[in-house]
């Protein structure tokens, strides 16, 4: 049976680079099922609005990741971090706190920037909130992609440069193994 695997895009611009990458992954490993988890129409996050479901749009997000057999992030980096529109999304996906549906979830994390940096600093965050929601974060994996504008047609939108195509396509092959890993520990 073929994983069904969540990608949320940490960016809510319409010409995201990363919403871009996310739109790459399923044409490189048909082997599974993808849904793009869409943050948003989430609120800001507020503890007295979270309950056991949540605002309509919350109830949404976390149905959807529950019905995942695992999540993969893909963001951008702002101002040498995770963008606040992700860290709210994963915040309400971390309560509550005894049934959040990022609980022994498998997660990766990818992200494009122009820069030279590969979005290193919002990936070390991104990792570091995961592990507090005790998601199964892929270990030793990394998915760095610098210089996104070189790697892309300009009219397209498609992620052209065939290095990366290859490595993100290993990335999400690594993903789906580890998946498989994850669900035997829980057996």
């Amino acid at each position: 049976m073929s994983k069904r695997i969540g990608i949320i895009v940490g960016s809510l611009r319409e010409s995201s680079f990363n919403q871009m990458i996310a739109n790459s992954i399923p044409e490189l490993v048909d082997s599974a099922e993808y849904e793009c988890i869409s943050i948003a129409n989430l609120p800001l996050y507020n503890a007295d609005l979270d309950h056991e479901e949540g605002p309509d749009p919350v109830k949404h997000y976390r149905e959807a990741i529950q019905k995942t057999d695992g999540i993969l992030i893909v963001s951008p980096e702002y101002n040498s971090g995770i963008p606040g529109v992700l860290k709210n999304a994963l915040d309400w996906a971390s309560t509550p706190t005894r049934t959040a549906v990022l609980i022994h979830k498998p997660a990766g994390v990818i992200g494009a920037t122009p820069g030279a940096k590969g979005t290193i600093l919002s990936q070390q965050q991104i990792r570091q909130t995961l592990d507090a929601t005790q998601s199964y974060v892929m270990p030793a994996q990394k998915m760095y992609i610098s210089q996104i504008t070189d790697k892309i047609d300009s009219n397209t939108r498609k992620l052209t440069d065939d290095t990366t195509r290859k490595y993100l396509q290993r990335y999400v092959q690594s993903f789906l193994q580890w998946i498989n890993q994850v669900e035997r520990l829980n057996e």
